[in-house]
């Protein structure tokens, strides 16, 4: 573990009170980074009233800025907007260096950018894969491009997503790094009892969305409740696509057999977990895929399409691949429904336990961060160089951008000069020795 102590703004458009796989990482790796000593700081746009300063579990302090959110929860972007309010935190907050997360953030985008102007070292972790051939990535692979040209160091959840974002935005391979996701097996833990096999139930988490697959769903539960008689499934979560799946329940008369929960809380999908036999997964794209880990540790056998990083997630016995087809995912569920009498869920959670933890994560991060802090120092004409590689034009047009956030960061200065920016005092929350991180979000 690293001895240095480092004062951490971690920078997203996607927190809490949202839920998903970028939210929870956050969450989890700064409480585990505040144990391990250091400060850290979410910086995050409003959601309806909860706006300003708040505190969570661990003391761990979010900045929820007075911006709203736009498109799929990402802010409308400013370019230079959100300067003056992240230099006020990088300063309030005496912070050493940045780390922004999601390539979908708008929030995270600028942030890095004002981040670099000032001098400060960052880091990006990108949670996504992206392809190479629609306008909407060529468009996201630019903007990576220009906010990766000049990271410190940057980080991925898996070596499929490693290879995504080098290709993307051209990073030197040795500046990236692979950290896989994990999952609190304290919080996800199977059933007291074993559920019985008379009736097999088979659980979707997910968001209701292309991307995840959910037009395969409408595909594929009918042909097992044809197939498989006893089987019932449980589908949790809610989108656009939430119309089509109440239709085809409709239509084949399932109303006994599928079960529509629509949103569920975070604090409630153990609960929803442990009612089942199977988690299936169909998503047509994922990096890592967070669900998997936390259906893994609660006992239950995974069904899951063979796309991005999954095939990464779990041994080969605790989950069972598909092509994104409907008659391939039907014949894997009927290949994990064959295999249950083999599964011991207690087992498989203790497995899960020595295979992910946070606490590792939290210790492989502090030495990205120990890295990117040793990166040496560069003046405005040194970066520039890095975006006038980006492109004949966009590289002019990055090298345009930057000086224009320079001047205005100049301007800044001597507007509000730093020493009359307050810093925040220290203080710290008392903790016990024994204290285990509280996954219920307050």
């Amino acid at each position: 573990m690293a001895d240095q102590k480092h004062r951490i703004l971690m920078v997203s458009d996607f927190f809490f009170p949202n839920f998903g796989g970028v939210e929870s990482h956050i969450y989890y790796l700064s409480q585990c980074l505040l144990k391990l000593g250091h400060k850290v700081v979410v910086m995050t746009h409003a959601y309806g009233n909860r706006s300003g300063v708040r505190y969570m579990t661990g003391g761990l302090k979010v900045y929820y800025v007075p911006w709203r959110p736009f498109l799929m929860q990402n802010t409308l972007p400013t370019v230079y907007g959100t300067l003056p309010i992240v230099r006020t935190i990088l300063v309030r907050e005496k912070i050493s260096l940045v780390h922004g997360h999601q390539a979908f953030s708008t929030l995270c985008h600028e942030a890095l950018m004002h981040a670099r102007t000032m001098g400060y070292k960052v880091v990006f972790t990108d949670h996504s894969l992206y392809g190479f051939a629609d306008i909407g990535s060529i468009h996201m692979n630019k903007v990576l491009q220009f906010t990766l040209a000049d990271v410190s160091q940057a980080i991925c959840v898996s070596h499929t997503s490693k290879e995504n974002t080098v290709l993307r935005s051209g990073l030197p391979p040795e500046k990236v790094f692979m950290i896989p996701n994990a999952v609190d097996t304290a919080m996800f833990k199977p059933a007291p009892e074993r559920l019985g096999n008379d009736e097999i139930i088979i659980v979707v988490i997910s968001r209701l969305v292309y991307r995840k697959g959910a037009d395969l769903l409408v595909e594929v539960i009918p042909e097992i409740c044809r197939l498989y008689p006893n089987v019932r499934f449980i589908v949790g979560g809610d989108g656009p696509k939430q119309v089509r799946l109440e239709e085809m329940r409709e239509k084949h008369s399932l109303q006994d057999r599928v079960e529509m929960l629509g949103s569920v809380p975070h604090a409630h999908v153990r609960s929803v977990l442990i009612s089942g036999h199977i988690f299936l997964n169909s998503s047509l794209t994922e990096a890592f895929c967070i669900a998997i880990l936390e259906a893994a540790s609660c006992g239950l056998l995974t069904v899951s399409t063979r796309v991005g990083g999954v095939p990464e997630v779990l041994p080969e016995d605790m989950i069972v691949l598909a092509e994104p087809d409907p008659s391939d995912m039907v014949r894997a569920t009927g290949k994990a429904i064959s295999l249950l009498p083999n599964i011991d869920p207690q087992q498989m959670h203790n497995r899960m336990k020595k295979l992910y933890d946070w606490h590792d994560v939290a210790k492989r991060t502090e030495i990205v961060y120990d890295r990117a802090l040793k990166c040496p120092d560069q003046n405005l004409l040194e970066r520039l160089s890095r975006y006038l590689s980006c492109g004949s034009w966009a590289g002019k047009i990055f090298c345009f951008v930057m000086i224009i956030d320079f001047l205005l960061w100049r301007l800044l200065q001597l507007w509000q000069p730093t020493e009359e920016i307050e810093e925040v005092p220290e203080f710290t929350l008392p903790r016990h020795q024994d204290e285990e991180i509280i996954s219920n979000f307050n």
